[in-house]
């Protein structure tokens, strides 16, 4: 398999890790398809669309004519055999930029998908990447059942298709599962190993590996920015207080909130009890922890799912801070600390 290039912290890297999700790609969807819809959830940054980018190409290499959009980041891709309803999509999808309507992206894709199935009746396969945040929770759960019923109720026959909604935004899960349209799994920061991958990729004089192992999780995204920022962890904490506002969040807090918030630092899981519920779902909001499976099967994870517990990296067995610099984002803001 080809590996792709992408643009991490003004770098051209290669892809790296991440095959037991790419074996699942290859070995069950593009064998099988997908029923039903199939909706990854993860932390901000954890590598969905590193790995949904070069989902792609393996799909291109298996026949399927793919369309793969992403309207937080304004990219559209158009893998199909068909140049007029390839143009048309691109052509829509530049007005739509144009006039930053960034929800309609999601749905251009869905038109011309089901365009695709009636010309070709082949292997398809829609790719919607960080989109409910821009079409909002009850539009989320109408789009999964959107893409259900291109699997159920298809303008024509096909040969296969797979449909993969993958999102960082916490809040609508709970939306969807409400409902049977989709199989909800969840990806999580990159394992050690493939982090090792990619921390040996940037040029340069860096932290050694098992510091910023500690800082990141494993998480690309604070890697990346942990290198753009010259290795500067208070640069970054203060960027992410100010990026969430986290000093108001802290100040809307009652007193008893902000005691259990600051247990929660040390232990996320005991944010899951009734009474302290409804601050983990601002914390989910907010996105800075992540509600995750109680179970670590590996058919409930898309690639590898975290440790049943790591008190140093933020993980409980419920509940998991989205990254180490998350936690201590949220520690600086509690104890009004830099």
């Amino acid at each position: 398999m080809k590996r792709v290039k992408l643009n991490f912290a003004g770098k051209e890297i290669e892809f790296v890790d991440r095959d037991s999700a790419l074996r699942r790609v290859a070995e069950e969807w593009a064998v099988k398809g997908t029923f039903p819809v199939q909706v990854v959830l993860g932390p901000e940054g954890c590598g969905k669309t590193a790995w949904l980018l070069q989902s792609i190409e393996l799909l291109r290499e298996f026949g399927f004519e793919v369309v793969y959009v992403n309207p937080v980041n304004r990219l559209a891709l158009a893998e199909i055999s068909i140049n007029s309803l390839k143009d048309e999509f691109l052509r829509l999808i530049k007005e739509a930029i144009a006039q930053n309507a960034l929800a309609r992206i999601a749905w251009i894709a869905y038109n011309v998908v089901y365009d695709v199935i009636k010309a070709t009746r082949g292997k398809i396969a829609i790719i919607v990447d960080d989109a409910f945040q821009v079409i909002g929770i009850k539009e989320s759960a109408l789009y999964v059942k959107a893409l259900l019923n291109l699997i159920e109720y298809p303008p024509e026959h096909y040969e296969k298709i797979i449909t993969i909604a993958a999102t960082s935004e916490g809040v609508s899960r709970r939306e969807i599962g409400r409902h049977t349209w989709a199989n909800l799994r969840v990806m999580w920061n990159m394992p050690r190993d493939g982090f090792r991958q990619l921390y040996d990729q940037l040029p340069g004089d860096k932290p050694p590996f098992e510091e910023v192992w500690k800082l990141t999780g494993g998480n690309p995204r604070m890697l990346e920015r942990l290198y753009n920022a010259g290795w500067g962890v208070k640069a970054v904490i203060r960027d992410m207080r100010d990026e969430k506002g986290l000093d108001a969040f802290i100040d809307s807090l009652t007193s008893e909130e902000k005691r259990w918030l600051d247990e929660a630092i040390n232990d996320p899981d005991t944010l899951m009890s009734r009474e302290r519920i409804p601050l983990m779902n601002r914390l989910i909001e907010l996105n800075l922890i992540i509600e995750i499976p109680q179970w670590r099967d590996e058919y409930l994870w898309i690639d590898q799912p975290p440790p049943e517990k790591d008190p140093e990296l933020g993980i409980g067995r419920r509940v998991a801070w989205q990254s180490p610099l998350h936690r201590e984002a949220v520690r600086s803001a509690l104890q009004g600390l830099m």
